[in-house]
């Protein structure tokens, strides 16, 4: 027998805030793991509690630039993974039980869903035991999985992802990372600063490639100064066990490790959907194709998040998650999301933020702009943090000195870019951004305005 409800969420992440816009729905929540989706349970917030407790560690390593004479006794691995999982466990079976025992317009399925007909899903139990339920609207917000490509999903070697390295009883003494991404980045600053030597392998020829060419060269440096780095190469084969794992790379050059991290992207969970089944087709990404609305091509089905977005952040997908709520709710007077100016930080070491455009998309597409660099050793608070890296990079159009974009390396990147994001956002331009506002001297933040003023107007 089916079950129907007036709403279907597949996926209690950024799509469980969509029950609270809706208290006179019958809502069906489907979910196979643990609330709160990839950032509160294997992602952003407990990757971020790490690598906050790396920077605490790293100050302490480098407490000689301050005449200061420390030394960290010890990494307490396990004491820091318990802190963090203890709180966010809690966190995430907290919110399963506010919906499942206090939210009488709600119920939970707990197991994995598929479509089996137009509106229809199989919701399948662990136990091996299944219910049917439909919906006359549906909310796909199924998120994204770690990358296992080959060889290494064939090869019987065991791996970690980002999903489960975090919860390791201790740090390894050798860890390689396939990836040069974001998230290759975050962990080998954790598990470096935990006592790991770490090795890097990535086919590209720069660390974080996605990212600003000064903001990517620059890091790639810095990381080769503390990491194994092994640009340019792939890895053919992977043999060994837990402690003893070689791989090989296409130079035949062995690298050899305890534990093997892949952090080689995230795929769209949509795949394991049976998307067909209810007339929706994945993009070529692998993707649920949406509409500014968020709307699929399907009436009454929308989608949001990893399991639909080419960018996955959690932000964004709070942004769709309103969207969505909204146009539930007011199809009559629907309101959209857009991409524009998203900002997006890495808390690796340095940190790193951006909003806009790079500069080699403003070479691509032709622009006539113009650069502005602030480095935080020009600056007196730089003085004061000793730091001989760190930088904030302006793009502006030459003629209008409309900003096209920004980024920063070093500490606090994530807060410093958000007037440029501000300024992108309300199209306040470079001058006015620098010129209007005070800036509090002897702050950090006059990174930001020197770097405006250092563009050619």
């Amino acid at each position: 027998m089916t079950r129907s409800h007036d709403l279907v969420i597949v996926g209690a992440g950024s799509g469980n805030s969509i029950v609270d816009a809706c208290p006179d729905l019958d809502v069906a929540i489907v979910e196979h793991g643990a609330f709160g989706g990839t950032c509160l349970n294997v992602g952003c917030i407990p990757s971020k509690m790490l690598s906050y407790t790396a920077g605490v560690a790293e100050q302490v390593h480098q407490a000689d630039r301050y005449d200061l004479d420390a030394t960290l006794a010890r990494v307490r691995w396990r004491d820091i993974r318990d802190r963090v999982f203890g709180r966010l466990d809690a966190v995430a079976e907290q919110s399963r039980h506010h919906r499942t025992a206090e939210c009488t317009n709600v119920t939970v399925y707990s197991g994995d869903a598929r479509f089996i007909g137009h509106k229809t899903l199989r919701i399948e139990y662990a136990g091996g035991t299944a219910a049917e339920i439909s919906g006359d609207r549906i909310v796909l917000a199924a998120g994204a999985r770690p990358l296992v490509p080959e060889p290494f999903a064939s090869a019987g070697v065991p791996y970690e992802t980002s999903d489960t390295i975090m919860r390791l009883d201790r740090p390894p003494a050798r860890l390689a990372i396939v990836g040069g991404g974001y998230i290759a980045a975050e962990f080998a600053h954790v598990f470096e600063q935990a006592g790991s030597t770490i090795t890097m392998i990535d086919m590209a020829d720069r660390l974080i490639g996605d990212q600003d060419e000064t903001i990517a060269s620059t890091f790639t440096e810095l990381a080769r100064q503390r990491y194994d780095v092994r640009l340019g190469h792939q890895v053919d084969a992977v043999t060994g066990n837990a402690g003893n794992i070689r791989l090989w790379l296409d130079d035949g050059a062995p690298v050899e490790a305890d534990t093997l991290l892949l952090a080689a992207g995230r795929v769209p969970n949509g795949d394991r959907l049976d998307l067909a089944k209810t007339g929706l087709e994945l993009d070529a990404g692998g993707r649920i194709a949406v509409d500014s609305q968020q709307r699929t091509s399907v009436d009454g089905i929308y989608a949001l998040g990893d399991v639909s977005s080419p960018i996955q952040l959690k932000h964004l997908a709070n942004r769709q998650a309103d969207v969505v709520a909204h146009n539930l709710l007011h199809p009559g007077e629907p309101v959209e999301s857009n991409l524009d100016a998203l900002p997006a930080a890495i808390f690796t070491s340095p940190q790193i933020a951006s909003v806009g455009l790079t500069e080699q998309q403003c070479r691509h597409r032709g622009l006539d702009y113009t650069t502005g660099v602030q480095r935080y050793d020009g600056t007196a608070y730089g003085w004061a943090m000793e730091d001989d890296t760190g930088f904030c990079k302006v793009l502006a159009d030459h003629g209008t000195g409309r900003l096209l974009g920004a980024h920063v390396m070093g500490a606090q990147a994530a807060i410093l870019i958000q007037p440029l994001v501000l300024a992108l956002t309300f199209g306040v331009d470079a001058a006015a951004l620098a010129e209007r506002p005070y800036w509090i001297h002897p702050a950090l933040t006059e990174v930001v305005q020197n770097a405006l003023l250092q563009l050619d107007r």
